[in-house]
């Protein structure tokens, strides 16, 4: 890291949480840059057939208090890592 950065992160940890907060979610919505202009099509097109196989009954949906059911019992075992 430059000594640029690491000044501007001590200043950044100096903020209030909730300006730190806004500072990270910042920072991270600015490396959503896509370079290649394909990748919104793919995805656009994962998603719909994604869609399509929900509405076929292809591929079915689980609750979320169950996957969170699911995952915390596994973290118990230790079968995931967090």
């Amino acid at each position: 890291m430059t000594r640029k950065a690491q000044q501007i992160l001590r200043e950044a940890l100096s903020l209030p949480p909730k300006a730190r907060a806004d500072l990270a979610g910042t920072l991270l919505h600015s490396l959503d840059v896509v370079d290649d202009p394909d990748v919104e099509e793919a995805w656009a097109a994962e998603i719909e057939r994604r869609i399509k196989d929900v509405e076929s009954g292809k591929s079915q949906l689980i609750p979320w208090t169950q996957v969170r059911r699911r995952l915390n019992s596994a973290i118990r075992r230790g079968s995931v890592k967090s």
